[in-house]
């Protein structure tokens, strides 16, 4: 099931894993913070090797966030293309050379400073979304909601955050439900249907599964509030908190470190762009 679900928690036995929530969250954004702030080529490539190794060490298989990892894919594409479409020479305006490859047609000529800017682009979304999407998949949601809580965030939006990681497996297994009983009706959601009798049988699944939902919600909310969640106390103990060993200082001070190396290398000539054509 781990394999066909989207941003749910993988369970498994490994070093990421064995971290502390509070932990993976501070350097989750540290990483971002250091992926974020620069363009300089040479350290988007040192966090990439960074990102591919802290994949390896969570024991997560790439079947088993396939989806997100295609998505990721093409959406980088249209974003790239839209870049490309919407100004050809802003590769030109950062690096301050024009050198063209070829001309297609009115003012779209392929520079090698475009590429070399798209390169880059993309480069900081290969960074950015495995850690993104590791935190998740190696983060228990309750463990979450009391990171949040530690950092200091109300426990009513982290338990918020908790119930809303839950669900989401929950929304995709109903899903799946629903489909394959509408499907055992006679309605019919594969390939040989038109496109656009295919989108009106998706509103067959849709509302069922927007009905389950909101009765869920019902029941959720009723039995919180029975038993008087966030009616006194601003603060509350977590089953799921457990407190921070050498490994989890040991990584925030690697996260700390990243982020320091990348703003010294981002800017020690001035500029957040590494330039290979000066």
């Amino acid at each position: 099931m781990a394999a066909k679900t989207v941003l749910n928690y993988i369970e498994r036995k490994s070093f990421v894993h064995e971290l502390t929530g509070v932990t993976k969250l501070a350097f989750f954004l540290l990483f971002t913070f250091a992926s974020m702030l620069t363009y300089d080529t040479r350290v988007l490539l040192g966090l990439l090797v960074i990102s591919c190794l802290a994949f390896r060490f969570s024991h997560i298989k790439f079947r088993e966030v396939r989806f997100m990892m295609v998505f990721m894919l093409v959406f980088l594409l249209m974003n790239n293309i839209f870049i490309y479409l919407f100004n050809p020479d802003q590769g030109t305006a950062v690096y301050g050379t024009r050198h063209v490859l070829f001309h297609f047609f009115w003012r779209y000529d392929v520079t090698a400073e475009q590429l070399f800017y798209m390169f880059n682009v993309s480069l900081k979304y290969f960074v950015s979304l495995p850690i993104a999407i590791l935190f998740i998949s190696a983060t228990n949601p309750s463990e979450f909601a009391a990171s949040l809580n530690r950092i200091g965030v109300s426990y009513r939006v982290g338990y918020s955050v908790s119930i809303a990681l839950r669900y989401i497996p929950d929304i995709q297994r109903d899903y799946h439900n629903i489909s394959q009983a509408q499907q055992a009706r006679g309605v019919e959601l594969g390939k040989k249907v038109k496109l656009w009798t295919r989108l009106k049988n998706v509103v067959t699944i849709l509302m069922p599964l927007i009905l389950s939902s909101l009765a869920r919600i019902d029941v959720i909310s009723n039995a919180m509030e029975l038993r008087g969640f966030g009616k006194d106390k601003k603060k509350r103990t977590w089953y799921m908190a457990r407190p921070q060993k050498r490994n989890d200082w040991m990584v925030i001070g690697f996260g700390v470190l990243l982020l320091v190396l990348s703003a010294v290398i981002t800017f020690w000539d001035g500029d957040r762009f590494f330039n290979p054509f000066t």
